[in-house]
């Protein structure tokens, strides 16, 4: 993959990330932070760093994913579990918070693509965007387009 074209399309996801800020959710009633570690999250998963172009997917999905959350009415999908917060103690072990997910799932875009988009919020902090993805397998003819994100 040609690093410079990756590093633009990094750079233009980035610019359209920060301008979001707070997002109000219609579902969830409140405001949702778009904060440094969700950008993260989309270039890393747990233990690793994602493929780029898996980046590249998640980067032109973004502006989607702002759509699909200041519109969403209705939960798709919401899960509750125990995630590590901050660095290991001389213990070895992890400090741990409830983490708590909201999956929203919505046909958006010039050509109708169906995308997730996750919110998280860990303990009593606030909501924030967490992820997008494709919500299918893209067997029965949807496709994904590579463009978009330079209209954002």
């Amino acid at each position: 993959m040609d690093p410079d074209y990756f590093n633009e399309r990094k750079v233009k996801a980035r610019a359209i990330y920060d301008a979001q800020q707070k997002i109000h959710n219609p579902y969830l009633k409140s405001e949702v932070v778009f904060n440094s570690d969700g950008f993260h999250h989309l270039q890393f998963s747990a233990r690793r760093e994602r493929d780029k172009q898996e980046q590249l997917l998640k980067f032109s999905l973004l502006p989607l994913a702002i759509t699909v959350i200041k519109n969403s009415g209705t939960l798709q999908e919401h899960r509750k579990e125990f995630v590590a917060v901050g660095k290991k103690g001389k213990d070895g072990l992890s400090r741990t918070k409830e983490a708590e997910y909201w999956g929203f799932v919505a046909i958006v875009g010039e050509n109708k693509i169906k995308i997730r988009t996750i919110l998280r919020r860990v303990g009593d902090g606030n909501v924030t965007f967490w992820s997008v993805m494709p919500d299918s397998k893209l067997r029965g003819g949807q496709t994904l387009y590579d463009s978009g994100i330079e209209d954002g």
